[in-house]
């Protein structure tokens, strides 16, 4: 796997003009000028834009041209074709979210951005996050660490230490509801509880960059965190289940809880998951098998 993460910074540039060119071609001019038949409901909830469908088709179309040798794996065709998330650990495999934050998009608001990530054998190798409204880069490569960049001024992306009041971000929608309050209740005891910004693009970066600290997911699609998991773990924070098994983008669990360091998540885990989901059902989230393909879309 190191031996992709070098490999994975020659290729850096080739990525970051791809996904800057179908930003330019495909998103930005689509924002804010969307027509009602540009905007459909593929599940409840769940929207996608015609700037979704089409990113994703310049960026399959990019990345394949890049690196042959790699089949690409979209939300978009996943959400047509659940099948095409089987051997997801296996060989080479580009994890694209063509449009991150897609209701803010379609109602006109930020943050929304491209997330790309580079597997190889169900490790991520290489993570891109790009938000097109500051033209902010966000890369890691496994073992080569992380860095931010707008334009040619980079910016090397290194935590070294915790506030005394961490900043903390839920991400429970979809939890029920007498479950959602108990795990606010103690993170607000410990923590500053913020909103999240219902986009992993922005999400992962903010960790990164110190304005939040911790951060709580109980969905984990793997074209949300693949990218953002490896860009934390390699500015020096913790990404893992709720369990604290290691979080893998293809195992299908539930749960994410992610830190701007290791010891900071050990904090994070005792206030949120032993103090605040205690219970029965908390548990069966914990344990019950899941399937990626089986997850809301």
């Amino acid at each position: 796997m190191n031996d992709w993460g070098v490999r994975a910074l020659e290729l850096r540039d080739a990525v970051t003009t791809l996904l800057k060119r179908t930003a330019a071609n495909a998103i930005m001019p689509r924002f804010r000028q969307l027509r009602r038949d540009d905007v459909a409901e593929k599940a409840p909830g769940e929207w996608v834009t015609v700037a979704d469908r089409d990113s994703e088709r310049l960026l399959a179309e990019g990345l394949t041209a890049i690196l042959p040798s790699a089949r690409v794996i979209g939300e978009e065709s996943c959400a047509a074709d659940a099948s095409l998330l089987e051997g997801l650990e296996e060989g080479l495999v580009w994890i694209v979210d063509p449009l991150d934050g897609t209701a803010n998009f379609a109602s006109g608001h930020d943050p929304f951005g491209i997330i790309v990530a580079l597997a190889c054998e169900g490790e991520t190798v290489a993570g891109w996050l790009y938000d097109p409204l500051t033209d902010r880069m966000c890369f890691a490569a496994r073992g080569q660490g992380a860095e931010a960049f707008i334009g040619t001024q980079a910016q090397p992306l290194k935590i070294s230490a915790d506030p005394e009041k961490p900043v903390a971000t839920l991400a429970t929608q979809f939890m029920p509801a007498a479950l959602r309050d108990q795990v606010v209740a103690a993170a607000e005891e410990a923590f500053e509880v913020r909103p999240i910004p219902r986009c992993a693009a922005e999400h992962y970066p903010r960790l990164c960059l110190g304005e939040n600290h911790v951060a709580l997911f109980q969905r984990t699609l793997p074209w949300d965190h693949a990218a953002g998991a490896l860009l934390l773990t390699e500015a020096g924070g913790h990404v893992a289940r709720w369990d604290g098994a290691p979080y893998r983008f293809h195992d299908g669990g539930i749960g994410i809880l992610a830190a701007s360091t290791p010891k900071l998540w050990e904090r994070a885990a005792d206030v949120l998951l032993n103090g605040g989901l205690p219970h029965e059902q908390a548990k069966i989230m914990l344990t019950a098998p899941v399937k990626i393909a089986d997850l809301p879309h």
